[in-house]
C-alpha cells in the first residue's frame, strides 16, 4: 500500500526553485516552496508604478532556451511571449549609423555568415576576419576546462579580432548574454553561447520577449501552477538554517522534510547549506556578482517604431519598447537595459538621466521634440555571478554530501552560463536528483 507522497521543501522562489517545484507536484510530491519577499520571480519581477506594470529589468530568451519555454508552457503562459521567426537586430549608434544583423535561410553555422560578410558597422576587413573567427569559435569545445582559464579578448586578438570588431559585434552579445565584456568573461563561456546560440542550429538566436509582465508570467502564474498542482507556496517566509536532518528552519521553526532543495543566491546558499553537505561552499563567494541597471524613460509621444534595438558606441546597450506590457495608453515607454553596469550602480538617478536621456535623443532624433513625462531606475546589484576566467570551476554540481539535500540556481554548474535558462535548467537537475532519492522509498523524518 502506497503511503503519503513525499514531502519537499523548496527554499527559493527565483525561476530555479519555480521549476523544481513545478516538476515536482507534477510528480505526484508534497511540495511546499518558501520565498523570503512577498512575491516569486527572484531577479524577475514587476512593480507598480503610477498605473504602470513596470518589470525590474528586460529579460529575453532565444529559441534555444527548451527547458524556460517548457517551463512557460507547464505553467500555461507560453502564449504570452513573442519569439521571432527569424533572429533579425538593429544596430543603432549615437551618430546615425545603423547596422542589420539577420540570419539567412542556410544551415547552422552557415546561417550568419551572410548577415557578418555585410554588416555595415565593419569595414569589409574587418568583416572577413569576424567570419573567420566565427567558423574557429564553433570549432571549440565549451567543455574543455582550459577555455575557463582564458578571457575571451585575448583569443579574439589572437584571431585577428581588433578593437572596433570587439566594440561593435563580439560585445554585443557577449555584454548582453554574460553580464561582462570580452576583457572580462571566460572563454569557455562564451564560447558556450556564441556555439550553442549563434553558431549552432539556425533558428537557435531568434529572440523572445515577454508579452505580458514578468510578475504575470513568472509570479502569479507559476504560483497558480504549483497550488493547482497541489503544492503549497509560502511568501514572506524567511528560512534561517537548513538540518539538522532533512529538514529547514523556517521563521525560527523547525520543518521536517523528505528531500530539500535550495535555490537561492550563491552567497545565501553558502550561509544555508551545512558545511557536512558542501565542505567546499566557501569557494562559491569567489563568483562574486556582476550588476546590471535597468534606465527607464517615459515620452509624451512615440519616438521609435523599433520594438529593440542594440546600441554601440553609446551608454545605451540594448533599448526596449515596453509601451504595451506595461499598458501605458499614450506616449511611449522606453526601457534600456545596461549590462556589466559597474559604472552606474551607485550613480544618482540624476546624473543618469543627464547621460541616458541625451544618448536616447540621439539614437531616436524624435525624442528631442518629445516631453521625458517619467524618468526612474531600476538596480540588480547581484544580477549574476561574474562569469570571468576561473568561474567555472567554482560552480558547484546540484547534488551535495547530504543525499537529501540539492542546490538549484544559474550560479551552479548547468553549462549554461547565468541566464533564465540556466536557472531553470538547474531547478529540473535538482529536480530530477531529488526523485531519484524519494523513489529509494526513503521514510519521512
Amino acid at each position: 500500500m502506497n503511503g503519503p507522497p513525499a514531502k519537499v521543501a523548496i527554499v527559493g522562489g527565483g525561476l530555479a526553485g519555480i521549476s523544481a517545484a513545478v516538476a515536482l507536484v507534477r510528480a505526484g510530491h508534497a511540495v511546499t516552496l518558501y520565498e523570503a519577499r512577498p512575491r516569486l520571480g527572484g531577479a524577475t519581477h514587476s512593480f507598480d508604478r503610477g498605473g504602470l506594470s513596470v518589470d525590474n529589468g528586460q529579460h529575453v530568451f532565444l529559441r534555444c532556451c527548451t527547458a524556460y519555454r517548457g517551463l512557460l508552457d507547464r505553467i500555461g503562459v507560453a502564449d504570452r511571449v513573442r519569439l521571432q521567426d527569424r533572429f533579425d537586430i538593429r544596430v543603432l549608434t549615437p551618430d546615425g549609423r545603423t547596422g542589420r544583423l539577420r540570419r539567412a535561410a542556410l544551415p547552422g553555422p552557415l546561417h550568419l555568415m551572410p548577415a557578418l560578410a555585410t554588416y555595415s558597422l565593419l569595414p569589409p576587413a574587418d568583416r572577413l576576419r569576424a567570419v573567420r573567427a566565427s567558423l574557429a569559435l564553433a570549432r571549440l569545445d565549451p567543455a574543455d576546462r582550459a577555455l575557463d582559464r582564458i578571457d575571451l579578448a585575448s583569443w579574439l586578438t589572437a584571431c585577428g579580432q581588433r578593437d572596433p570588431a570587439r566594440q561593435a559585434l563580439w560585445d554585443l552579445f557577449t555584454v548582453a548574454a554574460l553580464n561582462a565584456g570580452s576583457t572580462e568573461v571566460a572563454l569557455g563561456a562564451a564560447a558556450m553561447v556564441f556555439k550553442t546560440a549563434l553558431l549552432g542550429r539556425a533558428g537557435a538566436a531568434d529572440i523572445g520577449v515577454p508579452a505580458a509582465p514578468l510578475g504575470e508570467l513568472h509570479g502569479t502564474a507559476a504560483q497558480a501552477a504549483i497550488r493547482r498542482g497541489g503544492g503549497e507556496v509560502r511568501l514572506s517566509a524567511k528560512v534561517t538554517a537548513v538540518g539538522p536532518g532533512p529538514a529547514i528552519v523556517v521563521d525560527g521553526v523547525r520543518v521536517p522534510a523528505d528531500a530539500v532543495i535550495v535555490a537561492t543566491p550563491h552567497d545565501q546558499a553558502a550561509r544555508l547549506v551545512p558545511a557536512e553537505a558542501a565542505p567546499d561552499r566557501d569557494r562559491w563567494s569567489g563568483l562574486s556578482a556582476s550588476p546590471i541597471v535597468n534606465v527607464h524613460a517615459v515620452y509624451d509621444r512615440r519616438v521609435t517604431g523599433l520594438p529593440f534595438a542594440a546600441v554601440v558606441g553609446s551608454p545605451v546597450q540594448w533599448v526596449f519598447d515596453k509601451t504595451r506590457v506595461a499598458g501605458l495608453g499614450t506616449g511611449q515607454y522606453l526601457a534600456v537595459s545596461v549590462s556589466a553596469a559597474d559604472r552606474w550602480i551607485d550613480l544618482p538617478v540624476a546624473k543618469i538621466r543627464n547621460e541616458f536621456a541625451p544618448a536616447l535623443e540621439l539614437l531616436f532624433p524624435a525624442a528631442r521634440r518629445a516631453a521625458l513625462t517619467d524618468f526612474f531606475v531600476t538596480r540588480e546589484r547581484r544580477a549574476t555571478f561574474r562569469q570571468g576566467p576561473g568561474s567555472g570551476a567554482l560552480r558547484p554540481p546540484a547534488a551535495t554530501r547530504l543525499p537529501w539535500l540539492y542546490l538549484a540556481g544559474a550560479w551552479t554548474d548547468t553549462g549554461w552560463p547565468d541566464t533564465m535558462e540556466g536557472a531553470v535548467r538547474s531547478g529540473l537537475q535538482a529536480a530530477r536528483l531529488a526523485r531519484r532519492y524519494l523513489r529509494q522509498g526513503v521514510a519521512a523524518t
